[in-house]
Parts: structure tokens; C-alpha cells; sequence
């Protein structure tokens, strides 16, 4: 993916400095200060037309005047002169700028917006304004106003505070922690969250990335950016506001579930990203994710002096959701022969109070050994008998030795000195052991590295494909909704929803709309006739919530039961919503499933990320029991399953006395459903089903509420405007005919194509291999694959192309946008023997018809000066080609739409 000249601004080879100033506390100067303290390596400009030096440095009187065109400028004036300063360095080729200065106002014609204007059009990249700055250690850059430079590490901090990444400066330099790169990121006129991640994530020195956001502004940017990142390492965030209300009021029991807190919660997961709670958990996290890697499993043993302390860690350990690992037997006579016979006899491996050096580390050798653990948490409590300061020099000579010996293999050892003095800190952080101050901190870091890897397996899992059976009545759907827009109603009736609910295929009860008390007797009679007992509830558009107003009598048996009830809900609604329209009354058969389970699922509109699914434990409660789990649509049998888990009513689904389990993936199923209705009918607002029964015959609706109402335009782009994760685009399935009337039917890539990319990789040959991948190939690995088949569809696309005769993969071809969506860059790969049959024409026409269709104007790629068949192929579709000005042997190929 394109980071448009982001790297110019990070990793600039000459930078400006405009507003430097010599008055002591200014921004001005302390910036220019950090900048020479940090001794950075490129061409620094000075630029102050007031003063002809500051701080023994020349000073020019205008961009215009250095004696180079800088990569970077940085700017720290007065907001009016912004906009003219940006114009001036676009004009002379500069890259980007950093702007320091708050100030510039939001919206059409504030100095904000005329600064992105004249960034815009020279193509320069703007971070800020109103930011810290940026703190780049590896090429001794710091271009910000902190108190300190942190030293060159693995730890990428993008924060939307500059507060916050004060603050981890100082952290880290107490524990020797080092950043590949820290950028405050201010009011984002241009550079954001997405852009630094897609860099990040690309950054080979970049081992984790962390977040302190306050608010998403992008959400399908976003996610997009997020997903790939967590793909690759580990992601984690820090988000302000956990107790913020939702941006509106609720109409519906599921609007009500969806606060912003918990919509942020599930988009980070749907993402990949670890969230941590607070500023101390972001620190112990990087300490954590900044010297190790994650473990196989989740079993931990503990090794410690003190009984009480490894109780304390085992407790927390199986709160988080970790296992204590046990000792196999050859590693417990091991221990039985190093240790005195007062030690624990078990995990946690308490080698009593007056252990020394020698005791730990062949404790810790024993336990390092032991396949029945997956990583080893070394604590300390600080005695009389036993130097700490010893033990922890022993230990991590001991590690270090361990991992030189098995490198990438090595089990993660954390370290836990309880009331370490900062030489005891000094010697364990030299050493790269994560180390905690409490073993809750520690046990918590381990967690962590668990939840880690527990998160890069789900993004690269398969998920089932979706049951052929479920064919939706898309057409009938609309026509319901189009006719209640079109009427000027913003609520579905009763009998509308029961029809929207059939049209996905989701059983509800029988449902009957009565004008009249007549009308109503009718329809009882008729399910009377059936055996079914009646159940009438009010039928007004403006109550949404029937039972707030006695607007339901259930149990009804007789026709003039039913009358009587009529009359008396009716007689109710009104003395309490006297401003209610009250059109009848509905009626239901009652429905008698005795060891049914209520739920609740539906979806709901968040301001930022669009459509919410929601799913919990139902009834007229369900607020005040309030267990419920949300998910970002689209969801597949796999995202549904995880989301019902999430949640405590999901134990109750399982067989438990003489209940029997809910009938397998029936509440899972409908979760799905419900997401593609949201696809298929973005005007859709607000749904919920409360209550859904579901038992081991499957599951029932009884009620349901749906609000209606014009989408309003959320993300750019094709898809649905209100989904932040674009769904599977099926609009793109095409069925072509190439030479000699060969069939083929191409479509987007979906997760489950995992399989057949790996058979069509079988019958591509190793030079054709090694011409796209521009390298020898030997092995496509599980993770290789599921990035190239797990795509959002948001920045990036790639077709199958399937032999309709064989049912078999022949090609696929793939284009990424960069990101500012502009360009494409694109890329093919067909079988070998099937070559010369004209599908790759097919396929690179099918992209750029896709291209043009998502408002790119250019695709670009590279090929080999050796691919002679690919450059022809692109002359002929009217590429542009260049050889590449570095590498010669690459060809720049360029088509403008």
C-alpha cells in the first residue's frame, strides 16, 4: 500500500525550521533546541526574517532563500501566516509540513482549510495542526516541543495527544524503552491515524505500535488501516472517554445498547487492535510487546521466593483468562533435585524465601526445558538473605545465554521485582526482560502477548463460507422499506416487519394488524381454531414500546377476552400518550416455549462507524441487565459465533440440566442475516428483535421495532455508506468469454479462497513465480495467503478468476489504492499452462474498469525488464512505461483513467 510521501515527512533528509525563535520558552525555541541537541543527521534551514541568527545558527529571511529546497518544514509562526507558507513551500517542491501552531480554526474558509487547499495543490502532506511534533530517533530527529528525545527502539507511538506522548517519553526513558518513531498527530487537517499506521505497519524497525486516540474521523479508513497493521504486529490502543454516552438518544432497546464506548470496543476487535484501559496498561504493554515475542499458548509458569505473591499471580492469571501451567514429571524430579524439599511441589514454583542466584537459575533452567509451559514469569520479593540485585544480574545472564542458544524459539521470561530499586530495573531492561513492578502488572503483560497472538490467528483464520441455502428476497425487502419511506413514515408496522423478517428467511410469530376491535376478534378466532392462544399488544406508530404503556395482555382464550382487552389497551394508551395515533391493535399467537431462551439482536447507527450489530440476553429488561455483546457487519458464521460468545447468555444456548442446547448455529444464523439486511437495505436504521425465543428447535421472533429513514453519506467510496468494514462487494461478479469461447466466471476474492489459491499456486511455475514476486518463491505460507485473501475491500481489490467447465482457479489480479485514494497499484497471476488464451487481457481490463469505477485516476505497477510479455500487454492496454531511474532492471508501468 502507498504512503504517499509520508516517509519524507518521518524520515526527512533535510528539514526547515520557520518561526524559530531566540525568546526563552517559546514553542519556537524549544523546538529548534531539541533539534540540535538531537544532533540530526540531514540539512537543517533556519527561517526568521527578524533575527540573522539564533543560537549560533544563520537564519534567512524566506523559505525561498536556503540554499536547498527542504523535504520538511517544520512551521511554529502565527496562524495567519500559515496558509501563505504552505503555498511558498509546495511552490519550491517541498514534501510536506509539521505545523506546531494551533489556532487555525475548522471548516470552509478558516485558515485550516486554506492551508490544505494550497497543500493540495502542490501534493504536499500536512501533519497537524496543533500537534507536539514528531520524535524520529533513528535518524536523530526531534522536530517537537518535549522535555526530552527518547533513544531508538522497536515502539511506534501515535497519539492525538501531545500531552500523552510527553508523558511516554518520560516513561520510557526511566525504563529504557526506545521508539522507532513518535508522532502527535493534533487536529489531522491531512496526515491521520490510518496514514501512520499504514507506515508503521511497513517500517521494518517497527516491532509494535501504540495508540492514544480521543476520536476515529475516518472509521473505514480507519478499520482498513487498522486490520492490515494488526496483521503484521501488534496494534495496541488507548482511548480516552470509555464512559461517554452515545451521540443520541435510542429509540429502540438495541440503539440504547449501542453506546459510543462499546461501538469503539468492537470495532478495535473487528480491527485486530489490543485495548488496554488505561496509561499505565499502554506502558506495560509496550514493555511488554517491545522486548518479546508472543508465546505458543497461554500456559504460565511462575517461579517465585514468596508462596504468597505466586497465589496472587495465579489468581489474576486465571481471572484474565490464562491457565497455570503443570509440571511434567521429569521436570518436577529435576526441580526435587535442586531444590529444598520445603518448595511448592507444584506451579507456581515457590523455591522459598532465602533462594539465591543458584537456586533461581537452575530452577530456571528446568522450567525453560518444559514443554508443559509456554512462557516463565520470574518474581522476586527482596530479603535479607539473598542479594535481589544478584539474582536479577544471574537471571539475565542466564536468559541471554538461553536465547542466543535458541533464537527465534526461544519462550518469552517476564520478570516481576517486587520494590526494585533502579539498578535492579537497569540490569533486567538491559537485558530485554519485560519487568513489572507487581505481579499483577506482570501477569497482565503476559496476557497481553497472549491476546496477541490470539488476535493475528483470527485475522488470518478461514471462516466457513455461507450456507448455500440462504437466498434473500432482496426485492420484496426494498419494496417494504420504499413504501414506508415513500409514505413519510419513519417506523414499520407490525405486518411489514413480520414480511421484511420472512423476505431473510427469520421465523416470527403470526402477526396480524386489526383496525377494529371486530377486525381483531376475526383474527383471534382464526388461531383460536389452530389451538393457539392470543396475545394483543397496542398498534401505534408513536409507541414504540408497547409494555411502557400497558399496550399488552397476553393468555387470551375467548373472543370476548379479546374484546375486552382490546378495549381496555386501547383505553390505556391513550390516558397515558394522549398525543399517541393509535391505529388498533395486534394480534399474535401466544407462543409457549418453556425452556426457550429470550434474546435480543439487532442493529444500530453509530455516528462514526455506521451499522452496529447487537446481540444479548432479551426481555423488557434488558438495559437493566445490560449483558450484551456488539460487532461491526459484515459478519460470517465465524464473526457471529465469537460475537454471541462474548457474552454471559451464551452459556445458557448449551445443554444444562433437562434443557437441551439451543439448535446449533440458529442464533448465529440470524446474526448474519440481520448484517446482510443491513447491506442490502442501508435505509434500515434501527432493528431489533426482543424477544427472540431460541430453543432446540430453532429460534422464533415474537417482537420486533423498525425505523426507517434516508442514509446519510458516511464513507466514501462504493458499498454500503453506512457499513465502516465494506462487505463482499457481489455487484463485481462477472461471468467473461475469452478466446476460443472459454467461460470464466471472476469474482472478488473471498477468506474461505484460501484452498484454491494454494492449488493454483501448484500449476504456476517457478520462473513465472519468481517474475511476480520479483524473487525465488519456495514456500506460500497459511499467513501469506490469508493476507492476499483477506480483504476489506476498502483500499484494496483482488478477482478470481474461476474455469466455469472445471470449477478451478485460473488467475487472480489485485490492485491496492494508495492513501489518498488516488492511485492503484495493481498486480496479476495466472496459471502457467493456461497462458495465451487471453484471460490475463480480461482480468487487467476488469481492474480498470474497477479503478474507474472507485474514482482513481491512475494504476501503476512494476515489472521486470525480462517480463516482456506483461510490458506488451501493457503498452496495449495504454500504459505508460519508463524504466525505473534506481533499478534498472524495473520497469515503472502507468496508465492515467
Amino acid at each position: 500500500m502507498s504512503t504517499y510521501r509520508l516517509r519524507n515527512l518521518l524520515l526527512p533528509r533535510s528539514i526547515a525550521l520557520v518561526g524559530g525563535s531566540p525568546r526563552p520558552n517559546s514553542v519556537g525555541r524549544a523546538i529548534l533546541d531539541n533539534i540540535v541537541k538531537a544532533r540530526f543527521e540531514g540539512k537543517l534551514g533556519l527561517v526568521n526574517s527578524r533575527y540573522p541568527e539564533i543560537s549560533n545558527i544563520a537564519a534567512v529571511g524566506s523559505l525561498a532563500e536556503l540554499p536547498f529546497v527542504p523535504e520538511l518544514v517544520v512551521i511554529t509562526t502565527p496562524p495567519p501566516s500559515i496558509p501563505d507558507l504552505i503555498d511558498r513551500a509546495g511552490a519550491l517542491g517541498t514534501a510536506g509540513a509539521l505545523i506546531i501552531t494551533s489556532g487555525l480554526g475548522h471548516g470552509a474558509g478558516s485558515l485550516a482549510d486554506q492551508a490544505e487547499k494550497a497543500a493540495q495543490k502542490y501534493g504536499m502532506r500536512l501533519i497537524g495542526p496543533n500537534c507536539l511534533g514528531i520524535m524520529m530517533p533513528t535518524i536523530k530527529l526531534n522536530a517537537s516541543f518535549s522535555a526530552h528525545m527518547p533513544c531508538a527502539g522497536s515502539l511506534a507511538l501515535i497519539s492525538q495527544s501531545g500531552a500523552i506522548a510527553a508523558g511516554m517519553v518520560d516513561w520510557a526513558a526511566q525504563r529504557g524503552v526506545g521508539f522507532s518513531g513518535i508522532v502527535s498527530i493534533g487536529d489531522q487537517l491531512d496526515v491521520d491515524l490510518a496514514d501512520l499506521l499504514d507506515h508503521f505497519a511497513l517500517d521494518g524497525g517497527t516491532r509494535a505500535i501504540l495508540l492514544y486516540i480521543e476520536a476515529v474521523k475516518d472509521a473505514r479508513k480507519f478499520m482498513s488501516a487498522a486490520r492490515a497493521a494488526a496483521r503484521v504486529k501488534p496494534v495496541v490502543v488507548v482511548k480516552s472517554g470509555r464512559g461517554a454516552v452515545g451521540a443520541k438518544a435510542a429509540a429502540t432497546h438495541t440503539g440504547a445498547l449501542a453506546g459510543a464506548d462499546a461501538v469503539y470496543e468492537a470495532a478495535f476487535r473487528r480491527a485486530g487492535v489490543l485495548r488496554v484501559s488505561d496509561l499505565r496498561e499502554l506502558f506495560d504493554c509496550a514493555e511488554t510487546l517491545g522486548r518479546v515475542e508472543s508465546p505458543t499458548g497461554k500456559r504460565l509458569a511462575i517461579l517465585t521466593n514468596g508462596g504468597g505473591i505466586g497465589v496472587l499471580a495465579v489468581d489474576r492469571l486465571v481471572e484474565l483468562g490464562g491457565v497455570p501451567a503443570t509440571l511434567s514429571p521429569a521436570v518436577h524430579d529435576q526441580l526435587d533435585a535442586v531444590l529444598p524439599p520445603t518448595w511448592s511441589g507444584s506451579n507456581p514454583v515457590d523455591i522459598v524465601g532465602d533462594a539465591d542466584a543458584a537456586r533461581y537459575t537452575a530452577s530456571l533452567e528446568a522450567l525453560l526445558s518444559d514443554q508443559a509451559n509456554d512462557a516463565i514469569l520470574v518474581m522476586n520479593v527482596q530479603t535479607a538473605i539473598a542479594s535481589a540485585s544478584d539474582i536479577a544480574t544471574a537471571v539475565t545472564q542466564f536468559v541471554s545465554a538461553y536465547r542466543k542458544q535458541h533464537r527465534r524459539w526461544a519462550k518469552p521470561v517476564l520478570a516481576a521485582w517486587v520494590g526494585a530499586e533502579q539498578p535492579v530495573i537497569e540490569t533486567l531492561s538491559g537485558a530485554g526482560i519485560p519487568n513489572y513492578p507487581t505481579e499483577d502488572d506482570a501477569v497482565r503483560g503476559f496476557m497481553h502477548l497472549v491476546r496477541h497472538r490470539e488476535v493475528v490467528e483470527s485475522l488470518a483464520a478461514v471462516p466457513p463460507a455461507m450456507p448455500s441455502s440462504f437466498a434473500p428476497n432482496l426485492e420484496s425487502a426494498r419494496k417494504i422499506v420504499g413504501a414506508a419511506l415513500a409514505d413519510g413514515r419513519t417506523w414499520l408496522d407490525p405486518v411489514e416487519i413480520s414480511r421484511l423478517l420472512e423476505a431473510y428467511d427469520i421465523a416470527m410469530v403470526p402477526t396480524f394488524a386489526a383496525s377494529t376491535i371486530d377486525e381483531a376478534v376475526g383474527y383471534a378466532n382464526q388461531l383460536f381454531a389452530q389451538g393457539a392462544t392470543v396475545v394483543l399488544k397496542i398498534l401505534s406508530r408513536d409507541i414504540v414500546h408497547k409494555s411502557d404503556v400497558g399496550g399488552v395482555v397476553l393468555n387470551l382464550t375467548t373472543a370476548d377476552a379479546v374484546r375486552n382487552a382490546a378495549n381496555e389497551i386501547m383505553a390505556r394508551a391513550k390516558a397515558v400518550r394522549p398525543d399517541a395515533r393509535i391505529s388498533g391493535v395486534i394480534v399474535q399467537a401466544m407462543v409457549v416455549r418453556a425452556k426457550a431462551r429470550e434474546l435480543i439482536m439487532g442493529i444500530a447507527d453509530d455516528p462514526t462507524f455506521g451499522t452496529v450489530v447487537v446481540f444479548g440476553r432479551g426481555g423488557t429488561a434488558v438495559e437493566i441487565i445490560n449483558d450484551k455483546a456488539l460487532g461491526l457487519p459484515p459478519l460470517d458464521l465465524h464473526l457471529a459465533r465469537n460475537l454471541i460468545e462474548r457474552t454471559r447468555v451464551s452459556r445458557l444456548l448449551r445443554a444444562y440440566r433437562d434443557v437441551p442446547a439451543v439448535k446449533p448455529d440458529a442464533v448465529a444464523m440470524v446474526l448474519v442475516k440481520l448484517a446482510q439486511l443491513a447491506a442490502d437495505v442501508p435505509e434500515i436504521r434501527e432493528l431489533d428483535i426482543n424477544p427472540l425465543l431460541a430453543d432446540e428447535s430453532g429460534v422464533l421472533a415474537v417482537d420486533a421495532r423498525v425505523a426507517v429513514g434516508k442514509v446519510p453519506p458516511k464513507f466514501k467510496g462504493s458499498g454500503p455508506a453506512n457499513f465502516a468494514v465494506r462487505p463482499y462487494p457481489s455487484q463485481w461478479e462477472r461471468h467473461l468469454q475469452v478466446k476460443d469461447g472459454w467461460r470464466i466466471f471472476a469474482r472478488p476474492i473471498r477468506p474461505e479462497d484460501e484452498p484454491i489459491i494454494h492449488e493454483l499456486l501448484k500449476h504456476v511455475t517457478a520462473e513465472d513465480l519468481r517474475l511476480r514476486f520479483f524473487a525465488p518463491m519456495k514456500e506460500f505460507t497459511h499467513e501469506f495467503i490469508a493476507r492476499l485473501t483477506q480483504l476489506d475491500y476498502a483500499r484494496a481489490m483482488a478477482f478470481v478468476a474461476i474455469d466455469e467447465a472445471t470449477n478451478e482457479l485460473v488467475g487472480v489480479v489485485r490492485i491496492h489504492s494508495d492513501s489518498i485514494y488516488e492511485s492503484g497499484e495493481y498486480a496479476i497471476l495466472l496459471r502457467s499452462d493456461l497462458k495465451g488464451r487471453g484471460l490475463g487481457w480480461a482480468l487487467m481490463q476488469l481492474i480498470i474498469e474497477y479503478a474507474k469505477a472507485e474514482g482513481l485516476k491512475m494504476i501503476s505497477g512494476d515489472v521486470l525488464q525480462e517480463n516482456i510479455v506483461m510490458l506488451e500487454m501493457c503498452r496495449n492496454l495504454g500504459f505508460e512505461v519508463k524504466t525505473d531511474p534506481t533499478e534498472r532492471d524495473l520497469c515503472n508501468v502507468k496508465l492515467r483513467l
